[in-house]
């Protein structure tokens, strides 16, 4: 661990350049599509880019929620983009992307949590890129299974909820999330017999038993693939880091969080939820 003010050594990031950076940034622009890499800004948009992927923000980019760890925008958003599917579908074969990683805001303002437009999404971009494997990374949809199966039903080949940090501290980052009730949208994914996968942020005050029970939660619902990152700040005014996890500790998170039964465990300090998610595939 090391000082909570000062990055430490090993979280450099890869500098925000280069072709494939350049050509899915004017893409995103020409086709007026939002990603979380930047929505969020994440610290391995220059990594991802530049290795030609990148995971695709829907129904806009206003949640409808202000979690303390998150970047993307807060307030009331705009009516969903009905031809939003279509242009996301293009860019993704101009792309040529093989695997596509999805996720969107929440947003607590439509009827059905946005699920819908979540199906029509994901129908349209199989139907335009044929053989194409999609993760859906998903709110929570207030935990209403009937918003959920809307998804499950276009056979993402895996589906994804962030539970993002231990029980204890869940009421102080997320503001409407609860532990237990995406724990029950994991249950529910992982009963459909999709690949369940969840992700986790250390840095933000956990213990490291509360870490491990929160590994057995996960378990316990079905959940088989779990990411471990570092949580860094994303701009002034958010939380700042209690702590950053060493690689060597990250590392020791990964065995123990497969040795406990996960089929697959990405973790380390710049891991986030999609990062190398094309690796995923597969695993049960």
């Amino acid at each position: 661990m090391g000082n909570a003010r000062r990055l430490p050594p090993w979280l450099k990031m890869q500098r925000a350049s280069g072709e494939n950076y350049s050509r899915i940034k004017n893409l995103t622009l020409k086709y007026n599509l939002h990603t979380i890499c930047s929505s969020g800004n994440c610290p391995n948009i220059g990594e991802c880019w530049n290795a030609g992927t990148a995971t695709f923000m829907i129904l806009g980019d206003i949640c409808t929620r202000s979690c303390r760890f998150c970047a993307t925008k807060t307030g009331k958003p705009l009516p969903p983009d009905e031809n939003e599917p279509a242009r996301l579908a293009d860019a993704v074969k101009k792309l040529g992307l093989s695997h596509c990683v999805i996720t969107s805001v929440d947003r607590d303002d439509l009827p059905d949590g946005g699920a819908s437009f979540w199906a029509k999404t994901i129908t349209e971009v199989k139907k335009e890129n044929p053989g194409i494997t999609i993760e859906a990374l998903i709110p929570d949809f207030d935990g209403k299974e009937e918003n959920i199966k809307k998804v499950i039903d276009t056979q993402p080949d895996i589906l994804s909820h962030n539970l993002e940090t231990v029980k204890r501290l869940t009421p102080l980052i997320r503001t409407k999330a609860k532990y237990d009730r995406s724990l029950s949208v994991i249950r529910f994914i992982a009963g459909s017999g999709i690949p369940a996968k969840s992700g986790l942020m250390l840095g933000l005050g956990e213990t490291e038993e509360e870490i491990l029970e929160t590994m057995d939660d996960l378990l316990e619902a079905g959940c088989s693939i779990l990411t471990l990152g570092q949580y860094l700040k994303p701009a002034d005014g958010y939380m700042e880091p209690v702590a950053y996890i060493s690689p060597e500790k990250f590392a020791e998170y990964r065995k123990i969080g497969l040795s406990k039964g996960f089929t697959f465990v990405e973790s380390g300090p710049l891991v986030r939820s999609s990062w190398h998610a094309e690796k995923h595939i597969g695993a049960r």
